[in-house]
């Protein structure tokens, strides 16, 4: 059986700005009527802080507080432990909490490159995970600039790809993903032309000629740590550098060169036959490859030129998906009644006496933002006192997190919640866990 996702990338260098008051334009249509099934949202260069909003003093930041908020209002869900950050390298992984129990292994990843790998202000962050079965693989890179360091964004990169290893599966090695998706400030830049000729270009519509000279496009031909990855057309003008607060090309004394510095790249694990060149393969319309079992379309490529608080533009893509479904079993149901929980683990599962069951109020926002939770008993039965119950009416969830696999590995279907505490109302609901 084939199963798609509709997957979502955002990359932003945001350049230590506060974050403007609504960013829902990043994230298109597929939000509002739920069509997309994940949000992948890298941001570099973020001025992190410590917020006490969160439970248990999560490190957090602004921007992942408004992309939470954006976001959760629609049902999607932090996906557990999938957020890490260096200094200002942040890599967000959110999904509609229908699909949390199918998300499993999920492990993080992140190499620092600066300042000979000392400084965490460049370097790649990575979230893996088995994806209905499929190991996928999101990495957001904040490489080197300037445009003489070509070769030390070619050698941090693989430094990345070296370093970063993973626990557990067949995949340990971010290559060895059925489908990695690459991201970021990857900062290659325009060679050749001077930068009259780049704006010019720009200005009137013919970004063609710069492809060519772009040293992105060219390393992919000659770096074979570059093999395999693919990108769409660059029909978007280059999104660095801008004067802050502006739409206008770099008007300062050092006079920066237009470049397509923010990108989004992916790569299947077994690509076929090898493609010749970037240029080649857009003009062949080669949008779409088959690896193996795993099939990916890239629906679009843009920027988003509104926004003016960076000195860089965003960019976002929409990709598909296509696996073939390994079978994921439905285990015991779990039911709750009146204030009880009752639940039944499904095979393959390890339990840790850390395990518990959360309430949630649809439009949560991670794993630890429950209106209550009790433990997961031994005895697979665990009550409930009138501390742990929600005050506020409303549509919740119920939601097995497992400590060892980091994640929320079973949920029920929404249902309401009227006056619990003082009408001791009788509900049931089946508790669905999943195993391969």
């Amino acid at each position: 059986m084939e199963h798609f996702s509709l997957v979502h990338i955002v990359t932003w260098n945001v350049a230590s700005a506060i974050p403007p008051d609504d960013i829902s334009s990043l994230f298109g249509p597929g939000v509002s009527d739920k069509s997309t099934d994940m949000f992948i949202i890298g941001l570099q260069e973020v001025k992190s802080m410590i917020s006490t909003r969160l439970k248990d003093v999560l490190s957090t930041d602004q921007w992942s507080e408004l992309c939470m908020d954006t976001l959760s209002r629609f049902g999607y869900v932090l996906v557990s432990v999938a957020s890490q950050r260096m200094q200002g390298v942040l890599l967000l992984v959110l999904s509609q909490f229908r699909h949390l129990p199918f998300l499993r292994g999920i492990q993080t990843q992140t190499t620092r490159t600066g300042l000979g790998g000392c400084w965490g202000n460049k370097g790649g962050i990575s979230v893996r995970m088995l994806m209905f079965g499929h190991p996928v693989c999101f990495l957001n890179c904040h490489l080197p600039a300037h445009m003489r360091n070509l070769e030390q964004r070619v050698e941090d990169f693989e430094s990345i790809l070296q370093q970063q290893q993973f626990e557990g599966g067949a995949a340990v090695g971010v290559l060895d993903h059925d489908v990695v998706f690459w991201f970021g400030d990857l900062n290659f830049r325009i060679e050749g032309y001077d930068i009259h000729v780049v704006k010019s270009a720009i200005e009137n519509n013919k970004l063609s000629l710069l492809w060519e000279k772009d040293q992105l496009n060219m390393a992919k031909i000659s770096e074979s740590v570059l093999d395999g990855f693919m990108e769409g057309l660059l029909n978007f003008p280059p999104t660095y550098k801008f004067d802050v607060g502006t739409h206008t090309y770099d008007t300062s004394a050092k006079k920066r060169k237009p470049a397509w510095t923010d990108r989004v790249l992916w790569r299947l694990r077994k690509t076929g036959s090898p493609v010749p060149s970037h240029n080649a393969s857009l003009q062949r319309g080669l949008t779409s490859w088959l690896g193996g079992a795993t099939k990916v379309t890239q629906h679009f490529y843009r920027s988003h030129m509104s926004f003016t608080v960076s000195d860089h533009k965003p960019v976002s893509a929409l990709f598909s998906l296509h696996v073939s479904q390994r079978p994921l079993k439905a285990g015991q149901s779990i039911t709750h009644f009146k204030t009880a929980v009752i639940y039944a683990e499904a095979s393959g599962l390890h339990r840790s006496s850390w395990d518990w069951v959360g309430l949630y109020k649809v439009g949560f926002k991670h794993h630890k933002d429950y209106a209550a939770y009790v433990w997961a008993k031994s005895d697979h039965l665990t009550q409930a006192g009138p501390k742990d119950l929600p005050r506020e009416a409303g549509e919740y969830i119920l939601g097995y997190y497992s400590s060892n696999m980091n994640s929320i590995v079973g949920i029920t279907e929404p249902f309401q919640v009227k006056c619990l505490i003082s009408q001791g109302l009788q509900q049931r609901r089946h508790f669905k866990q999943f195993k391969k």
